[in-house]
This record gives structure tokens, C-alpha cells and sequence, in this order.
């Protein structure tokens, strides 16, 4: 079997009775982390852009939009939709493939499970299904795809949509494989916006998503695609890596139902790139432990592999003054200095006017890093952090994962405070605890009414 059709066998074969119970707790809270990020972003210039395209797009009413009471096709509702809820890069990440799954598999199964009147249950089995394809087609090639300026959730997102909405749609083996073809052929993203600051990241996930749901459409409707499409001469692997382990696809391929990717995933504390947050954590321990005070300190110095240089150090002059809010997010000096100026980096410290604060850049221009090989990237995403103070002291503190991960993971009670924070930017009060609740209650549920009742708001425009 090609790898395109072992994917459809596990995703046709899903059910939620053989899937544990922690990695059903887990997929409820991806999907209440994910949606509270969108909703977060349903407000902000781009994601109103994002959310005007979709209900020009239009097409028959069946799924919603965040943060709106229209309805639009699918297809153009997980545009926007995932577009929302990767935009404040405040989403999860699976370390080593470095992809954000829920804006994708989320977005996705809650379009599809509302066009196609789905329970909870199926909508849980579909989102699950594609994190898990979404992580293995992603951890094949760990790295590869940025060390070629590819996003990876761009790369893998429609392999993760079309595994829900697939599932969800009731495809064949024979149709998944055709629409995992397909979706290939669909891939794209590069990492540009680095140089600007500019959106393209943000849409990554929606135009996969979207990309993801035409190709179950098309599938379903009899076009075809190449069941080699990850693994052959001219397949994906080939095109956006330069090539692959063989052994290591069938690895990850073989531990369907006994490895859950979904509990490996890491929720996020902080709104920015995922590969910085340890650093960041780093400097709140330092600002806590010592009482340092930001005028004291005359440098800071980082210790990073190579492979997260170009996109949070260099080139460093530009990373010492980031030229708007988007861009601080993947600025390691920025966000180093605003933890250590202001002990917070919450949505408030990414806006174009918050960037420019005068003492957090000037902290900001004192920090520098070295390349230390013994970091094991990307299966590591490590802090580490030295201040030297006027005194001539040096304190460091290094931390080997990030916060929020299954290693320290979130508990429930800060992931519901983060999205009831998050949430209460475009719902009114007291709609976050419904929403809280018919996700929490998704797997008993007979249908998906009571969630998107909760999540439309007819005020939000």
C-alpha cells in the first residue's frame, strides 16, 4: 500500500471507542483552545479581511463564520476560519514536525460536521483524524520544509483537512486516497512574510483547509489523484524536502491507533512562534527569581541551533526593531525584552503601537545569540537565556521544552481561562461558559447546534 492509502485506511476505520480516553479529553481541548483563538482574531484588520472574502465567496449556507451570524459554503467557511485561528500564532504546535494541527483540523471538522448535520461525537472523530495524519505527514521530514523556506503547517494542513473532512463526508478508501492526491497537488506556502511582517502566514492553514475540503468534493465526485503522492520519484516529499527516510514514513504510518500524536501537542501560554517560548519563559523566571531591573541590564545573550536563525535572529538588526506587531512575534529579541520590561506578553504587547515602546527595544538592541550544536532541532525547542547586569553578574536559566507541552502541560482550568480571555474579545458576556460547555459535552452530543448557537454572535460585525 502507498502511504496516501494507508493514511485513508486509518481515517475510514476511526472510531472514537478505540481511541483513550485522554486523547478524546485532549481533542476537546484543542478544539476550545482553537476556537478562542479564532474569535480572538475575528476583530483585527486581517481577520476581517479574511472574514469579508469568505461571505463574498458566498455559496449555499452551511457553515458558519466565526464571530458573525453568516453562514457560507464550507469550503470558503474553513478559508476564513483557520485563516482566524492561526493568525495570532496563539495556536498549538506539534514540536517535531512543527506544525499548528487544531486551526486546520478543527476549523475544518466543525464546517464540515455542521454542513453535513454531524453529531459531536463525529465531529471529535474527524478533528482527531486529522491531527493525526497532519503530525505523521509532517514528522516524516522533520525540518526539511523550513530548511527549504516551507511552512510546514502549510505543506501538511490539507492532508489534515481532507482526513476530516473526509471522515466526515464518508469517503471511501479508495476516495481518500484519490483526495490525499489531490490536496498534494495543492500545497504551497512559503515563509516570506519574515522579511515584512506582512499576512500570508496567517492564511497558510485557511488555504489549506479550504484546499482540503475541495478535494474531498472533487474526490467524492469521481476526479483522481495519485495514491504516490507523498512518497513518489515526483511525489510531495520529493517537491517540498528533498526526499525522504522511507523507513521513517513507514514507522509513523505503522503506529496508527497505538501512538496518539494529539496527546504530543503543546497548547500555548504566549501569542507568538512556538520555537521562542521557552526563551520567553526563561526571561520571566530571571525577571522573577532576581528582581532584575531592565536598566540594569548591559546584555543578554542566547544559545539557539541553527535551524530557528533565520527565522527569529537574523537579520539581527531588523530583529532589534520589528516593524510592526506581526513581525515581533517571530523577533527573539523582542520578545526576550518584553518579558523582561513589561513581565507580560499577552495579545496587548503585539499591536503596531505596542512594538514601538522605546524600553523594550532598547533592551531589545542588547540581545544576541550563539549557535550551540548540542541543541537537538526540532526535536528540542529550547530556552536559553543569560542577562549580564551593570554589576558585572551573569545569570542564565535554560529550559529543554516548552511550557504547555505534554511534558508540562496546561492544566483544563488555564486553557478555559485563556479562552474565556480570548473569547470575550468578540462574544458577549457570558457566552464563553456555553461555549465551554457544548464543547465539553461534543462527545455525547447529537448534533452541533448548541455549539455554533454559541459561537455566532449576531452583534460581531
Amino acid at each position: 500500500m502507498t502511504a496516501a492509502q494507508r493514511l485513508a485506511r486509518f481515517v475510514a476505520g476511526l472510531s472514537l471507542d478505540t481511541v483513550p480516553r485522554r486523547v478524546v479529553e485532549q481533542a476537546t481541548l484543542l478544539a476550545l483552545d482553537t476556537l478562542g483563538n479564532g474569535l480572538a482574531a475575528a476583530g483585527d484588520d486581517f481577520g476581517r479581511a479574511a472574514l469579508d472574502v469568505a461571505e463574498r465567496l458566498g455559496g449555499a449556507p452551511e457553515s458558519a463564520l466565526l464571530g458573525r451570524a453568516t453562514r457560507v459554503a464550507a469550503a470558503n467557511a474553513v478559508l476564513a476560519n483557520a485563516t482566524l485561528a492561526h493568525g495570532l500564532d496563539f495556536d498549538d504546535t506539534r514540536e517535531d514536525a512543527i506544525v499548528h494541527t487544531g486551526c486546520v483540523a478543527v476549523t475544518t471538522a466543525l464546517a464540515v460536521g455542521e454542513a453535513v448535520g454531524a453529531s459531536g461525537r463525529a465531529m471529535l472523530e474527524a478533528l482527531i483524524a486529522g491531527v493525526e495524519v497532519m503530525c505523521r505527514v509532517g514528522l516524516a521530514v522533520p525540518g526539511a520544509l523550513h530548511a527549504r523556506h516551507f511552512h510546514p503547517t502549510a505543506i501538511a494542513g490539507g492532508f489534515g483537512a481532507v482526513a476530516a473532512a473526509g471522515r466526515l463526508q464518508r469517503l471511501s478508501d479508495a476516495q481518500l486516497t484519490h483526495a490525499f492526491g489531490i490536496v498534494g497537488s495543492q500545497a504551497s506556502g512559503i515563509i516570506e512574510y519574515l522579511a515584512d511582517g506582512s499576512w500570508t502566514k496567517r492564511m497558510h492553514p485557511g488555504w489549506s483547509a479550504h484546499a482540503g475540503v475541495v478535494a474531498t468534493l472533487l474526490a467524492r465526485g469521481g476526479f483522481t489523484g495519485p495514491a504516490s503522492v507523498l512518497e513518489g520519484e515526483h511525489g510531495l516529499y520529493a517537491a517540498f524536502a528533498g526526499g525522504h527516510d522511507a523507513a521513517r514514513l513507514d514507522g509513523l504510518l505503522g503506529t496508527f491507533g497505538t501512538t496518539w500524536e494529539l496527546a504530543e501537542l503543546t497548547l500555548k501560554p504566549y501569542p507568538c512562534g512556538s520555537i521562542a517560548q521557552p526563551y520567553m519563559d526563561c526571561a520571566a523566571r530571571l525577571r522573577a527569581r532576581d528582581g532584575i531591573s531592565a536598566d540594569a541590564i548591559t546584555a543578554i545573550r542566547c544559545r539557539t541551533s541553527p535551524g530557528p536563525v533565520p527565522r527569529l535572529w537574523e537579520p539581527l538588526a531588523a530583529k532589534h526593531t520589528p516593524p510592526n506587531g506581526y513581525a515581533a512575534k517571530f523577533s527573539l529579541p523582542y520578545l526576550i525584552a518584553v518579558i523582561l520590561v513589561k513581565g507580560r506578553a499577552g495579545l496587548a504587547e503585539f499591536t503596531d503601537a505596542a512594538v514601538r515602546d522605546r524600553d523594550v527595544l532598547r533592551l531589545a538592541s542588547r540581545v544576541t545569540y550563539e549557535l550551540d550544536p548540542t541543541i537537538d532541532y526540532p526535536r528540542q525547542f529550547v530556552g536559553d537565556v543569560e542577562v549580564t547586569l551593570a554589576d558585572g553578574r551573569r545569570l542564565r536559566e535554560r529550559q529543554d521544552r516548552p511550557r504547555g507541552g505534554p511534558d508540562a502541560p496546561l492544566t483544563r482550568a488555564e486553557i478555559e481561562a485563556k479562552f474565556r480571555g480570548n473569547a470575550g474579545i468578540a462574544l458577549p458576556a457570558g457566552r464563553a461558559d456555553a461555549v465551554i460547555a457544548a464543547v465539553s459535552g461534543l462527545a455525547a452530543a447529537s448534533s452541533l447546534k448548541d455549539l455554533i448557537t454559541a459561537l455566532t454572535s449576531e452583534s460581531h460585525r
